[in-house]
Order: C-alpha cells, then sequence, then structure tokens
C-alpha cells in the first residue's frame, strides 16, 4: 500500500458524472498532468441514470479516459446520479477523500447549469472541502477508525464551466492539453458524439436515444467555447474557470505570466 506522501495530489478534479470534468476541464488536467504535477479525478457518481449506457460501462469509460488525461488517481463515489444527495454522509465520504489525497488544489463543478446535479455537486464539495480542516469533524470521532487521515483543507477550489455560462475568474491555455482531451472524450463511447453521420432523429446512429451530449452540434461547441476562450488570452484552445477568492500572485515578477499572449 502507498503512504500518505505517495497518495498526495495536487490538483483533485471532481465531477458529478463521468464526462463531466473531461468536458469541463480535462485540458487542464492533461497539461498538469504533462508537466510532472499528480492529478487525481473523482466521480461523485457512476452516471446510473443516464439515458444512454449503464454505469459499468461508464466505469470502463471513466478509466480510459483518466489515462487518456495522464491522472494519477481515479476515485468513485455513491451521491446518486439523477438525485444527487449531499447530507452528512456524502460530505463524510468526500472529506475522507480530501485528507486522505490532501490536495492543494480542488475543481469543482459549476455553481449553477442545466442539469440540477452539477450545483448540488458544486455546493456538497465546496462544504466538503471547509469541513475536512476542522479537526472535529471526523469518522473517528463518529464512531469510524481510528487511522482516519487528519484534518485538511484544500488552498482553493475553482469551479469550471459546464452547460451555462459564467464570468471567468480565470482562463487557462490547454492548447498543449487538447489532444489528450479529445481522447478523453473519445473514450466515452456511449454518452459523447464520436463522428459520423448525425441524423438528428429519435435514436443516434448507434441506435441509443438521442441525446444533447451525444449531438455532433454539441461536439462541435465543446471545440467553439475553447476557441472561444483561447481567442480571449491568445491560445488556441482554452478552459474558463471561476474563482469565490481573489487570485494571489506570489511574486511580483509573475504578473507578466499573466499577461495575453499572440496577437494584440
Amino acid at each position: 500500500m502507498s503512504g500518505a506522501a505517495d497518495r498526495k495530489l495536487a490538483v483533485l478534479a471532481i465531477g458529478a458524472h463521468p464526462d463531466d470534468v473531461e468536458l469541463g476541464c480535462g485540458g487542464t488536467v492533461a497539461v498538469l498532468a504533462a508537466a510532472g504535477h499528480r492529478v487525481g479525478i473523482l466521480h461523485l457518481t457512476c452516471g446510473e441514470a443516464g439515458t444512454r449506457g449503464t454505469a459499468e460501462r461508464r466505469r470502463r469509460e471513466a478509466e480510459a479516459a483518466a489515462e487518456a488525461l495522464g491522472a494519477a488517481e481515479l476515485l468513485f463515489l455513491d451521491c446518486g446520479d439523477g438525485s444527487f444527495r449531499r447530507g452528512p454522509a456524502e460530505e463524510d465520504a468526500l472529506i475522507e477523500v480530501l485528507r486522505r489525497y490532501r490536495p492543494e488544489v480542488v475543481l469543482a463543478p459549476t455553481p449553477s447549469d442545466r442539469h440540477p446535479d452539477h450545483g448540488r455537486a458544486h455546493r456538497l464539495v465546496g462544504d466538503a472541502c471547509f469541513y475536512a480542516g476542522l479537526a472535529a469533524r471526523s469518522p473517528a470521532a463518529a464512531g469510524g477508525s481510528d487511522q482516519a487521515p487528519p484534518p485538511y483543507r484544500p488552498a482553493a477550489v475553482h469551479a469550471y464551466m459546464q452547460h451555462d455560462l459564467f464570468e471567468p475568474s480565470f482562463i487557462v491555455d490547454v492548447t498543449a492539453g487538447w489532444d489528450a482531451k479529445q481522447a478523453a472524450l473519445d473514450a466515452y463511447e456511449s454518452q459523447i458524439y464520436q463522428g459520423g453521420d448525425d441524423d438528428g432523429g429519435e435514436d443516434g446512429r448507434d441506435g441509443e436515444p438521442k441525446t444533447k451530449v451525444a449531438s455532433a452540434d454539441f461536439r462541435a461547441a465543446v471545440e467553439g467555447r475553447a476557441r472561444h476562450f483561447g481567442l480571449l488570452i491568445g491560445a488556441t484552445f482554452a478552459e474558463p474557470f471561476l474563482s469565490r477568492l481573489p487570485l494571489a500572485v506570489p511574486r511580483g515578477d509573475l504578473l507578466l505570466d499573466l499577461v495575453p499572449r499572440g496577437i494584440r
């Protein structure tokens, strides 16, 4: 078994369903992993209430997607797809993950979105990240194992964009990770459009029910959004994030790193 130091993550990207992380911040995960940072992915459900595919198939797809992005850890919780729960039991499960892997940064679902699970997941993540730092809030105190990890609170929680728009606090250039992100999206064969004919009918080309995410327009919109936010910072592809707190610039010279690139 790996020691605590071996488990520590620089970043933990959390999604309500398998494919949320890959769609919202997969490029960022890929760039961080390629730079040598340990990045983990946590799916809060297995997508068991999805219109297409099964929970078992989505888990296999998530494993392939995590490998494509270079994630060091892939984790799952059971918060209830389609009826997302965020009570004390779900908080405790997420607190245990946060304390065990001790991420410096958490990437969370969007605060408010077309899919109710996304907003509920955002609130669960924010609450758990705070409670994880409270010594009195522990499985051991609630009758759990005395070997439970010690209190730990991530330094920052940032939300990635999903269906609905928000004004970004910062934008990450993911051009170098774009191919890895596309490979991760391709891994979700049951969920995301894979190319080929799109007849626009009730059923998709694979005979599964037609969904918005499985349409050619949605896949094109993923690229279009990344190109739009990339244009704002002088990159080819980029992903937007929302921060509740101001962003720190620890040294004055790092201010120069915030200058947009490309044509002025």
